[in-house]
């Protein structure tokens, strides 16, 4: 049998790989004589109290070590991925794909579109279901990964195919039943697009998958987002005003329903819909724990619920200090009335919020998350106050590098503005504390 080959790249101080003498450089080949194609397979092989590996040295020679330890002890071994194998790359062509959207000369990564159930579990990376073999299905269930992240977007077979642009996507309700009944547990999504699969299309959908409840623990309505870069791709339309109330009011009649007859509201709107069709956001209460809070649902309420809390606790304090923020536009408001509430407690903080209009990715993409290093030194590189430091919020960074969507760093955009620049926290209570703190570091 060949087995799949995985290079060591780091052996940890103290561990049981460094007692035994495993060096980076050397190759991990089996565990019990068993194939390992992932983090999945290695977690779940070197569990056990007593098991045989064999490490390749890098001389070429093959030792085979038997290995006496506690129950789930790590051998201290660090491989070149955290999943220990290649990503499963998405085959659909969606309508609606953020990626096709991107403009030309971004890093290379950023283009790679990843329908990687394995990602689902460990990142909370939404999946189609449609590029999962059955040996893939065999295996999460299996290992029983859960809570799954799952693409929805519509249940009517014909719909769905025609939105991922697959013959093969129209079996999602046989897919989830396949899942649900394994006991594997979903959190559902839709991309909500106007004209394709809003309407009676999204009605159809929320009412099908109810069926699931409880296994399927949420349902999230995010809007499409439409760069300025759909040259040769199909039309799409954003959200106004109007539309974006009708889908609120849509989601509001099936969370009264589901609320009544179930318990749970199940369905849930991102924030950027009751922004942009002007209507109140749930109560922190409502939300029901936040389920999907990284898919953007809740996080302006949760944010703004533990700011308010934090601020109880702090005494009010005339001190000076002048700093600014940079937001999307479509959170300034929100942001001003943050501002507002810090104010109460701090009245002679001067905090300035600059929304930074997109240019990079188009007008129409209005969130603080997608916001660029250039845009935003085009926005401040003005004859406007920006205080002592300027802020950025976490979301804004590739996640653990001070590095923005189109390359610019933290320290590029603070020496084109001459100013310091700090990222705040995304939790409310944090962020009132790194506000604080910054009057005693500048």
């Amino acid at each position: 049998m060949k087995y799949k080959e995985h290079k060591i790249v780091e052996v940890e101080p103290g561990s049981i790989a460094e007692e035994l003498e495993i060096e980076a450089g050397d190759t991990l080949l089996w565990i019990n004589e068993e194939n390992i194609q992932d983090v999945f397979d290695y977690r779940y092989l070197m569990a056990d109290e007593a098991i045989d590996i064999c490490i390749r040295k890098q001389n070429g020679e093959e030792w085979v070590i038997e290995i006496d330890k506690e129950y789930g002890e790590d051998l201290g071994l660090v491989f070149e991925t955290s999943l220990m194998d290649d990503l499963i790359r998405c085959r659909n062509k969606c309508k609606f794909c953020f990626i096709d959207q991107l403009p030309p000369n971004m890093r290379e990564t950023v283009y790679f579109k990843d329908d990687d159930w394995r990602m689902s579990f460990l990142n909370g990376n939404y999946i189609t279901l449609t590029n999962m073999s059955q040996a893939d299905i065999n295996r999460l269930i299996k290992y029983r990964l859960s809570p799954l992240n799952v693409s929805i977007h519509a249940t009517d077979p014909e719909v769905r195919k025609a939105l991922l642009s697959n013959r093969h996507a129209g079996k999602i309700l046989e897919q989830l039943k396949v899942l649900v009944d394994a006991g594997i547990e979903i959190n559902g999504q839709i991309v909500l697009c106007k004209g394709l699969n809003d309407g009676d299309v999204l009605d159809q959908t929320v009412r099908d998958l109810s069926q699931f409840i409880p296994h399927i623990l949420s349902l999230t309505v995010v809007p499409v987002g439409i760069s300025k870069f759909r040259e040769g791709l199909a039309e799409l339309e954003g959200f106004d005003e109007e539309s974006a109330r009708v889908v609120v009011e849509v989601v509001e009649k099936w969370q009264k329903f589901y609320l009544e007859r179930m318990g749970t509201r199940f369905i849930f709107a991102a924030d950027e819909f009751y922004i942009t069709g002007k209507k109140p956001l749930l109560t922190y209460d409502e939300y029901e724990n936040f389920p999907v809070l990284d898919n953007g649902v809740g996080m302006l309420t949760k944010f703004k619920w533990e700011l308010e809390k934090e601020l109880e606790k702090i005494e009010s304090s005339e001190e000076s200090f002048e700093l600014s923020l940079v937001t999307g536009c479509i959170t300034k408001g929100y942001m001003e009335e943050c501002v507002a509430l810090v104010n109460k407690k701090l009245p002679n903080y001067k905090i300035h919020v600059y929304p930074v209009v997109n240019h990079f990715f188009g007008e129409n993409i209005t969130v603080t998350g997608l916001l660029t290093g250039q845009d935003i030194i085009s926005t401040l590189k003005q004859d406007i106050p920006l205080g002592k430091v300027l802020c950025f919020a976490e979301n804004m960074l590739k996640s653990g590098e001070p590095v923005l969507l189109d390359d610019y760093t933290v320290e590029q955009i603070s020496k084109e503005l001459d100013i310091p620049i700090e990222v705040l926290p995304n939790e409310g209570n944090e962020w009132v504390q790194k506000i604080i703190e910054l009057k005693e570091k500048y």
